[in-house]
């Protein structure tokens, strides 16, 4: 007999009859472990263990969640806390049908953008830079880093006045949150660094409590909401243009195409991309309007001027008790890290690819020092900024968003541009639906700036349009 004269099948040794088969411990382990469902999720293969069915209905809205909802709820940020507190203080409900409108028009602008970085794999600066040339990409960038840098230091604001009050001194609280975030995104991978900020947003859920326990007359929320109110009143204008500001901030925008550039999510897996970019916004301003609702019931009701963040969460003891106090100071902790870490990301994808330089949180300091050196120094300039004291917290929150309404226009206008292009994108070039709504956006965006700044400059010799 030889070797070579049967098949090698035929020599496997085959199983004794009638004696049991138990695996080994280390087998069950591996079996148990690797039980689960194989799903495709943006195009990449991942196994959810546990599972034995493909998740469907909520599950399957949750399991693509990612760079959309991140970047709206980022948008309900300290200067976001502060602007709806100061909107429901001053206008008690009378701004909220303002924020429904400003819903779909964020909506249309963050899904304009997903689509963008899953058409071209580019960044939006990178577009700019080879659409437009270096030019604009070098004025684009010099609006950017000038309305985030300045949000950058309200963040960092925020962290410490919300844990001021739970007792904790910002010359405690925001070096360590500092240091925390700013080791998360060095030392970690796109991955973690998301994971970690949609397990933030779970403490958003925190305002709809706070708003419940201030039992507002959801009669006159329902009026506020769908009922159009005006008011000829320089403050009125200032806080829509800081709510239109707030809510349509450039970093939003930024982040959300350089965040679906890095996870690699291509032009053929860009549907669970739509869903994650309205699923966010529709979330963050649902959000918004809740601290609106509790601080019109509370403080607006009193008649209540607030100057600190401490002001808006203390206010609401007397009506909504202790819980809401410290529901709020959480909301405002969340918003505060979530956009602490968002910023300075959006700021460093920004001006490295405007200028052409590597950029990733999956990469190291030696493959992309420009990348993480920015991200670095927004972080330190932030912190160090926010502990001078005596900071008119309120006041710099606001005044941030303001600027951020005013710049918004001159973002929309290049996305508007480059989404619309069909030799750009292809197939996923805006239709007639998206071109109505995100003109008409940059259309009323420019507008209430334009009445702003003209109004600011006739005050500004004397000349009083709108009274007040």
């Amino acid at each position: 007999m030889t070797l070579d004269s049967q098949p090698v099948a035929s020599m496997a040794v085959a199983p004794i009859a009638g004696v049991d088969q138990v695996p080994s411990p280390a087998a069950r382990r591996r079996a148990l472990g690797g039980a689960g469902v194989r799903v495709t999720i943006r195009g990449r293969s991942l196994k959810l263990r546990g599972l034995h069915h493909p998740p469907s209905g909520i599950l399957a809205v949750l399991a693509i969640l990612g760079p959309g909802l991140i970047a709206a709820t980022a948008g309900d940020d300290a200067g976001g806390v502060a602007t709806y507190a100061q909107v429901g203080a001053k206008f008690g409900y009378e701004l909220l049908w303002v924020l429904l409108l400003i819903t779909v028009s964020l909506a249309v602008v963050q899904e304009m953008c997903a689509r963008l970085g899953a058409a071209t794999g580019r960044g939006l600066l990178d577009l700019i830079r080879e659409r437009f040339g270096i030019g604009w990409a070098l004025f684009a960038v010099g609006v950017i880093v000038l309305a985030n840098g300045g949000v950058t230091v309200t963040e960092f604001v925020g962290i410490g006045a919300a844990l001021e009050l739970f007792g904790i001194s910002k010359y405690i609280a925001v070096p360590v949150a500092a240091v925390a975030l700013w080791y998360l995104v060095i030392a970690g991978s796109y991955a973690r660094v998301e994971k970690l900020f949609l397990v933030l947003t779970l403490i958003f859920f925190a305002y709809p409590a706070a708003a419940v326990l201030a039992h507002p007359d959801w009669g006159a929320v329902a009026r506020g909401s769908f009922v159009p109110t005006l008011h000829a009143d320089p403050d009125y204008l200032m806080l829509l243009v800081a709510l239109i500001g707030t809510t349509i901030t450039p970093y939003m925008q930024l982040f959300q195409q350089s965040a679906v550039v890095e996870k690699a999510v291509g032009r053929d897996d860009y549907g669970p991309e739509r869903i994650d970019a309205i699923a966010g916004a529709v979330f963050g301003n649902i959000i918004a309007a809740f601290i609106i609702i509790a601080t019109a019931a509370t403080l607006h009701a009193a008649a209540t001027d607030i100057q600190t963040a401490q002001d808006a969460a203390q206010a609401l003891r007397p009506v909504a008790g202790d819980a809401a106090v410290a529901l709020f100071a959480v909301g405002l902790l969340g918003a505060s890290l979530v956009a602490g870490g968002v910023l300075p990301l959006a700021t460093a994808y920004s001006a490295s690819e405007a200028f052409g330089f590597r950029k990733g949180v999956n990469l190291d300091f030696r493959r992309a020092p420009m990348f993480l050196g920015l991200f670095t120094a927004l972080v330190a300039v932030g912190a160090i900024v926010a502990l001078i004291p005596n900071i008119p917290v309120v006041q710099l929150l606001v005044g941030v968003q303001v600027l951020n309404g005013a710049l918004v226009p001159i973002i929309l206008l290049f996305i508007l541009v480059l989404a619309g292009d069909r030799r750009l994108i292809g197939r996923l070039h805006n239709g007639p639906v998206s071109q109505f709504l995100g003109w008409g956006t940059f259309v009323i965006v420019t507008s209430a700036v334009l009445v702003l700044l003209g109004t600011q400059l006739l005050g500004a010799f004397g000349v009083s349009v709108l009274g007040g």
